[in-house]
């Protein structure tokens, strides 16, 4: 007798095999052996603590796959086109604007969400793509804060500007002269310069100090603005120094020098230490593995948005037609994160976005050094009435 229930019990066992939902396939690309390691390595624990989360809400396997594109765009595309073909159902990424801007064109194609938690660059989000959401804010409005706080606070006569000639330098540069040009046309004295990967400035610093601003507002990210800002200082430079979320991070403290670094002014998000939304997050993470990254709320709550969208639509595959239902599940519904409630608007960015100013000091309550000067509501304020 028991041979005849074999075919009953391997058919049940077959069925509910294949009743089992797919796997959720995440990519994330972060720079993992470069400078920016540390970060990187904090925002893919973040993302890690995103998927246990999320995986028992779920009730699949979520399989997160780790990618690096070198700060390359064109290794960006590669990745990107590595990520497809693999198979993904969504990105959290890339880390720059310059490879998240190339990349998204690839993801556009194949239908694939992409959220990325840094990118800035407000050509991202302006290219028509109904697959791309940001986490952060953008440039234009961050240098918009930059250059407000600049006139009101600093009240410079003179102002140099300085880009590293990529996508987000170049962007946080032209949005900040942009208000310069409106607000205070002739307090402009100089435009210079720099490439990525340089260390030596001598000659721009020559340049700046010969143009004798009270002010410095810099394009660019950490590594580079750390090795400027040591070597204006080493050249008697006092002026003022400006630049924007991407040199907050603390190796830009060990390349230029604490007695450099002392007083210079970046504009980031409001230090989630103020937002109860993030406390548990927070407590967690620094639990776990000690001191908090800038992105780790970023990209924890990027994976989230992904992820509940997911939940929602209830996608059967990553084919583009199911993977349309996870998109407008991002557009339908906000999201309840450690950043807050975070909603979109029809160009994938955020509703509200959040800046304030940051003054360098020891002991500061952000990586132990920078420390918030605007309080969110003021900043969310300023923001709306510019909206």
């Amino acid at each position: 007798m028991r041979w005849l229930w074999l075919p009953l019990f391997l058919g049940w066992t077959l069925s509910a095999h294949a009743a089992e939902p797919a796997a959720v396939r995440l990519g994330l690309v972060v720079p993992m052996v470069s400078e920016a390691g540390p970060v990187a390595q904090s925002m893919r624990r973040s993302a890690e603590m995103a998927v246990d989360d999320w995986t028992p809400k779920l009730q699949r396997v979520v399989d997160l796959r780790v990618k690096e594109d070198q700060f390359d765009p064109r290794q960006a595309v590669l990745t990107a086109e590595k990520l497809v073909q693999e198979g993904v159902w969504g990105v959290v990424g890339h880390f720059y604007s310059s490879s998240s801007i190339p990349a998204s064109a690839v993801y556009h194609r194949a239908g694939v969400p992409l959220v990325t938690p840094t990118s800035t660059h407000p050509r991202l989000t302006s290219q028509g793509f109904e697959n791309v959401f940001r986490i952060s804010g953008r440039d234009d409005q961050q240098a918009a804060i930059a250059a407000e706080f600049v006139l009101a606070q600093l009240k410079p006569r003179r102002v140099a500007i300085i880009h590293d000639q990529t996508e987000y330098g170049l962007g946080l540069a032209e949005s900040f002269a942009g208000v310069l040009r409106r607000r205070a046309p002739r307090r402009v004295v100089l435009t210079e310069t720099l490439s990525q990967g340089d260390k030596d400035f001598s000659a721009q610093v020559a340049r700046l100090k010969g143009a004798a601003p009270d002010a410095v507002y810099f394009g660019g990210i950490f590594r580079e603005a750390g090795h400027l800002v040591r070597q204006m200082r080493q050249a008697g430079m006092k002026a003022a120094f400006v630049s924007g979320d991407a040199v907050l991070d603390p190796e830009f403290i060990k390349l230029a020098g604490e007695d450099a670094v002392t007083g210079i002014y970046l504009t980031f998000a409001p230090d989630p230490r103020l937002l109860q939304s993030a406390s548990p997050l927070i407590r967690r993470y620094e639990l776990r593995y000690g001191s908090l990254g800038p992105y780790v709320l970023y990209a924890y709550d990027a994976v989230g948005v992904l992820l509940q969208a997911i939940q929602v639509a209830k996608p059967a595959d990553n084919s583009i037609q199911e993977l349309q239902k996870v998109l407008r599940a991002i557009r339908a519904r906000p999201y309840a994160g450690a950043l807050g409630t975070l909603r979109w608007d029809r160009n994938g960015d955020l509703a509200t976005p959040p800046y304030v100013i940051y003054v360098a000091k020891r002991r500061g309550s952000v990586q132990g050094w920078f420390e918030q000067l605007v309080s969110r509501s003021a900043a969310a304020g300023k923001t709306q009435q510019r909206r």
